[in-house]
């Protein structure tokens, strides 16, 4: 039994231990989603400070934070923020107008300098002091839950303790809401400003989240890194102050800071808005996602009629030959047709033909009654320019039907070739022939 026990006892601390480190990694999970402007970590956290350490956090410069509201943002709201950034111009572009970004706009926005000397990028820690440096090792590779605890726990009674609360705070505030990153531990960014925590408050804090955000924004749309560092909260505080007071007079503008005028309600009404009724922003979006899709498919549908064009080319030229022979033989055969024709049914030709006829036999009918007044002797003794006229009249026959049809002039045709003419111009011909023939005998 005892063994049974033991094993069991061991069982159940097995379970418990692995419930607990499931439970941390969603915690640190948790914790790392939040780093993008954790309002709910830092709205906590300020409402159990002490009054005291609220104060020193006053002295820092930092009191407008306090009036930001415990909210959930969503995920793709702030995506779209950084998606219709400008990169190069620090400008916002939304269905409200394009807002350009400013250090003294977001200190407006949050309630903190923009004045004064930015902090360096990053910390040269060869030329820290020796105090210095014990301060860097100090907090160097501290996590987000270490600093927020010891930020709680420790006392503010004298100097030291307040210069020690100064250093987490910052510390905190860049991690947990100003510079927030995906790597739950102290950059080195997060140490520059620690080191000078006389006039902390005369930085450039403005410029210093602006920058940093830029960053962010620049590795995520040119990088194309699925997390954003930066304070987006900042940015959405703005589009949402300048769009809502568009168009207005100073004197009508609420006063600063501008997250002090918006309640959670108002915040979430406003985000609610932007995405159900696809307002704004989100609304450009999606319009520009469609206009994405419907150039995509154009390009298809082209791509796809120039590779059927350039399968069907071959086809194509071997058709345009075909269809080249085709006329051509169409065309010798339409000449041969139109001969056929021409024989068969002369027209115009047998028209000219029908007026030589008449010529002819009016110049017979009077060499006719010439031949019967006069005597035969007279006419067996013309001149031989007489006979020389009468040969030239009776070899003015048409040109054009003797080049086409020789075989009317051959003295003995047969039948057969007489049927290439038809009616009266068969028979005319016929005549013709016979006193063609006769006046040469």
């Amino acid at each position: 039994m005892g063994v049974s026990e033991s094993y069991i006892y061991g069982c159940i601390l097995l379970i418990s231990l692995g419930v607990f480190l499931v439970s941390e990694k969603m915690a640190a999970r948790n914790q790392t989603k939040d780093l993008k402007c954790a309002t709910h970590l830092l709205n906590d956290k300020f409402r159990n400070m002490t009054e005291e350490k609220k104060a020193i956090v006053r002295d820092l410069g930092f009191g407008g934070l306090m009036h930001i509201p415990p909210l959930r943002v969503d995920h793709q709201f702030l995506r779209e923020l950084a998606n219709n950034f400008k990169l190069g111009e620090n400008r916002l572009k939304t269905g409200y107008g394009s807002f350009q970004i400013t250090p003294k706009k977001i200190g407006d926005a949050l309630g903190i300098n923009a004045t004064g000397d930015l902090f360096p990028e990053k910390v040269d820690y060869k030329k820290l002091s020796d105090d210095d440096k014990i301060i860097y090792r100090r907090f160097q590779g501290k996590t987000l839950k270490s600093l927020t605890d010891e930020m709680m726990e420790i006392g503010v009674g004298n100097e030291e303790e307040r210069l020690m609360f100064k250093r987490i705070f910052i510390l905190y505030i860049q991690m947990a809401f100003l510079l927030p990153t995906t790597i739950n531990k102290i950059s080195p960014v997060h140490l520059t400003p620690i080191f000078k925590m006389d006039g902390i408050s005369e930085r450039n804090w403005g410029g210093h989240v602006l920058t940093f955000m830029v960053k962010g924004i620049t590795d995520y749309q040119e990088k194309k890194k699925k997390a954003i560092n930066g304070c987006l909260f900042a940015l959405m505080i703005i589009y949402f102050h300048l769009s809502k007071n568009k168009g207005k007079n100073r004197t009508e503008r609420p006063p600063k800071p501008w997250i002090a005028n918006w309640t959670k309600e108002q915040l979430m009404e406003r985000m609610t808005a932007e995405r159900e009724e696809i307002l704004g922003i989100v609304k450009m979006a999606e319009t520009r996602e469609k206009m994405k899709k419907k150039k995509k498919k154009k390009k298809k549908k082209t791509r796809n009629k120039k590779n059927k064009k350039r399968k069907a080319s071959p086809t194509s030229s071997s058709q345009t030959e075909t269809t080249d022979s085709d006329t051509s033989t169409s065309e010798s055969e339409a000449q041969e047709d139109s001969e056929d024709s021409g024989r068969k049914h002369p027209g115009k030709q047998g028209k000219k033909m029908d007026s030589r006829k008449r010529k002819q036999r009016q110049e017979e009918s009077d060499s006719d009654s010439e031949s019967e007044s006069e005597p035969s002797d007279e006419s067996e003794e013309s001149s031989p320019a007489e006979k020389e006229k009468k040969k030239k009249k009776t070899k003015t026959t048409p040109k054009k039907t003797q080049q086409k049809k020789k075989k009317v002039v051959v003295e003995d045709s047969p039948p057969e070739e007489d049927q290439y003419f038809d009616g009266e111009n068969q028979a005319g011909l016929r005549s013709i022939e016979g006193r063609y023939v006769s006046s040469e005998m």
